[in-house]
């Protein structure tokens, strides 16, 4: 056990959901941040803790960190008496402690466990962290029903990224109208980093090239061992890496459940059971169809993409400059799939719409109000609009209100009938769909 997380704040990429968390941190509730291995979690856990001592005032004594993965400070939580305990013995009179816990599903019967010290009213505020989201359902959420709150911290959005690496070119980018022949070749390497090596913070912050994979390996290694054989006891490694790597080279295409079963030579059972593994630790995500009849949106197949561009890449082996690349279409489309993906949050949804005659729209967002905003990605500068049948042939259809053309470097407003377009870069398409 310690009070201090020994990892230091300094220099350290500021996540778009920290002002969200520290909000938080007001409630009674649990705060509970959950996402993939290696994301930067502990180090958040860090960045809160600086927060409250510089930014609210809190006596550095009343705050606690445990790393579970530690076994020092995994056996205090080996029994509930140790921390009634350990809360009793430093907390004084109409004080608050704050106990951070890393990795909490380590606990045994972690939410049982929790409820029971949490029901106490002892005068605690918790913040805990997970990496996997099938380990928080199975050992946390239904035991904490309505005495937590969860925060998803995903690998780095590129606004993040693209801020922390050239925030002037990022400023730059956001506000002009137009994006410079200079200030477009910054871009561009910015966009080529980010969507080659993806978003996971030591391998962002890392600049060769060399090491940025090793890390991506090391990264991807650790999950394979800790989530998928330790913990999830998948005994065939081998044909579930070949699954990853056959998704990856699927990436944007739709998933023919009964094709992928024949390639991996896996039973359709396993192979669904592999594929919400793999959704549940935040590695691939399923994007449904568009249809105004929910039924046949539920029945149609799903399209696939990964949460980050530096592990679909390593499991393709290549890291190739994106311009140089024969996929740079479904590369930058994932891209801008995660970045929709980090986005877009319940009651919001993210689809694509398919037509009997095979006319695409790449992104569909539902909002929750029902309206509806259809993208169309251009991995490419562009010189003049170009806009395709397909996505004429939906605006033609449904009249939505605005419709997004996401490219490199145009920025421009113009109207398709009754349908606002509106040209953008990658970087405005958050506030393109949510304005601030």
């Amino acid at each position: 056990m310690s009070k201090n997380n020994q990892h230091s704040t300094k220099n350290l990429i500021k996540r778009d959901i920290f002002n969200q968390i520290i909000d938080h941190l007001k409630e009674k509730e649990m705060t509970v941040i959950i996402g993939p291995r290696q994301v930067g979690k502990t180090t958040l856990l860090g960045q809160i803790k600086d927060h409250l001592i510089k930014q609210n005032q809190i006596n550095p004594n009343s705050l606690f960190y445990f790393n579970l993965d530690l076994t020092k400070d995994l056996s205090l939580f080996s029994e509930q008496e140790n921390i009634i305990n350990f809360i009793k013995n430093r907390k004084k009179d109409n004080e608050i402690i704050y106990l951070f816990i890393d990795e909490v599903q380590r606990i045994e019967n972690a939410g049982i466990f929790l409820k029971g010290i949490y029901d106490l009213e002892l005068g605690v505020k918790f913040i805990l962290t997970g990496s996997s989201y099938l380990e928080i359902k199975s050992k946390i959420q239904e035991s904490l029903t309505g005495r937590k709150k969860i925060f998803k911290l995903m690998p780095l959005t590129l606004s993040e990224y693209a801020n922390y690496k050239n925030s002037s070119i990022f400023k730059i980018v956001k506000k002009s109208k137009t994006i410079f022949e200079y200030d477009f070749v910054e871009w561009e390497k910015i966009i080529n980093d980010f969507a080659v090596f993806g978003g996971y913070p030591r391998v962002a912050i890392e600049s060769n090239i060399d090491k940025k994979v090793e890390l991506i390996e090391e990264l991807y290694n650790s999950y394979l061992e800790k989530d998928i054989i330790n913990f999830l006891k998948i005994k065939n490694a081998i044909s579930f890496n070949k699954l990853v790597s056959l998704l990856a080279a699927q990436t944007g295409k739709l998933l023919n459940i009964n094709q992928l079963a024949m390639d991996t030579a896996v039973e359709v059972k396993t192979l669904n059971h592999y594929l919400d593994i793999l959704e549940n630790t935040f590695i691939i995500k399923f994007i449904k169809p568009f249809f105004t009849n929910f039924k046949k949106e539920l029945t149609k197949m799903p399209k696939i993409y990964f949460l980050d561009n530096g592990i679909r890449n390593f499991s393709l082996s290549r890291f190739e400059s994106l311009r140089e690349r024969v996929d740079k279409g479904e590369l930058f489309e994932n891209l801008v799939a995660s970045e929709l993906l980090k986005t877009i949050k319940v009651p919001h949804s993210l689809l694509y719409w398919r037509s009997l005659q095979k006319a695409e729209v790449d992104f569909v967002v539902r909002k929750g109000d029902g309206e509806i905003i259809p993208i169309e990605v251009k991995a490419q500068k562009m010189d003049k609009i170009i806009i395709s049948r397909s996505y004429r042939s939906f605006l033609s259809k449904y009249n939505p209100q605005k419709a997004l053309l996401v490219n490199y470097n145009i920025k421009k407003k113009g109207k398709i009938g009754k349908t606002n377009l509106i040209i953008l870069t990658i970087a405005d398409i958050k506030n393109a769909i949510f304005p601030e």
